[in-house]
């Protein structure tokens, strides 16, 4: 198949674009670079620099007529959102149905749309939180991500467009950059191994921080491939299951590292939130997909990368 991946020089969908292509897939990438990094893009696949809002995608989209529509091209910063919603409301639904006018305009067949497990849910009443719990989001980020779900129901009723959603939890690994919360493992290797401290946000009384759900990057990578043939029309959380506080992560890091700095202390950002935790049962029943890295040996490949970059 021919799939285009939007966002393809980013972190993860840089991953995923080279196991398309392993698996024997054409790749088209399309991506403005504002966060992604041309040294991501595997030289098999096709790259134009293009901002996923811009008319010109109509052009790429006429000469390259993909079968699947990867979207991992979105403003993934909940702070950032906070500051500017116009700013994220712009990349995450303006260019999301400028995607989708193009999908249905060149007859693409199905898009593996990125959500965000971390979260849609807000602070979820059930934990691990299913796809079937209530959403709550409390960020322009996260309520952006979930009207993209709701335009992507349309385009198939209306349209007959297929897709799969894929709500991820934290994501880390190689080629993560270290900024924003998404980067926090990045952020804490790249500390340390210069010998600073880095700060451990935390709410009141809560001094070991957030929980949050980790799931490595190559385990991501193995839910898009599935994505491509099954899971018609649904919505699948892509987490571990495994609750990681951010003091947990910090010393598994450290300890990796032989480091005995301590993080400084600092207050929660704007739309963080206390806890965030996924049941991916639903995604191991339909798309026979689970996790199998664990959070030792996710940090340690990770931590190699950067050391040799």
């Amino acid at each position: 198949m021919k799939i285009l991946i939007t966002g393809g020089a980013g972190f993860i969908a840089s991953h995923v674009a080279d196991a398309y292509l392993e698996d024997g897939h054409e790749v088209v990438i399309v991506d403005n670079l504002s966060t992604g990094y041309l040294s991501n893009v595997n030289p098999k696949a096709k790259f134009y620099l293009l901002d996923i809002c811009s008319q010109d995608l109509n052009k790429v989209m006429a000469v390259e007529k993909p079968d699947i529509v990867n979207h991992h091209a979105a403003q993934i910063s909940v702070p950032f959102s906070v500051k500017e919603p116009l700013l994220d409301e712009r990349t995450n639904v303006w260019g999301l149905i400028n995607v989708l006018q193009n999908c249905v305009r060149h007859n693409v067949k199905k898009m593996v749309f990125i959500s965000s497990g971390g979260a849609v849910y807000g602070e979820a009443e059930e934990y691990p939180t299913s796809e079937s719990c209530g959403v709550k989001p409390m960020s322009p980020y996260a309520i952006n991500k979930m009207i993209g779900e709701f335009y992507l129901e349309f385009y198939r009723q209306q349209h007959g467009l297929d897709y799969t959603i894929l709500r991820y939890a934290n994501v880390y690994g190689p080629r993560q950059v270290a900024k924003g919360e998404a980067g926090v493992v990045s952020i804490f290797i790249e500390k340390l191994l210069a010998n600073q401290q880095p700060e451990l946000y935390a709410f009141d009384g809560e001094p070991d921080g957030m929980v949050r759900d980790y799931v490595y990057v190559k385990d991501v990578v193995q839910a898009n491939l599935k994505a491509l043939l099954s899971g018609s029309g649904e919505v699948f959380n892509i987490g571990t299951g495994m609750e990681t506080t951010t003091r947990t992560l910090y010393n598994e890091i450290a300890g990796q590292l032989g480091s005995d700095l301590q993080p400084l202390p600092s207050p929660p950002r704007a739309g963080d939130l206390r806890r965030s935790l996924l049941n991916s049962k639903k995604a191991e029943a339909m798309l026979q997909w689970q996790p199998t890295y664990s959070l030792s040996n996710g940090i340690a490949e990770t931590i190699d990368f950067i050391k040799n970059i």
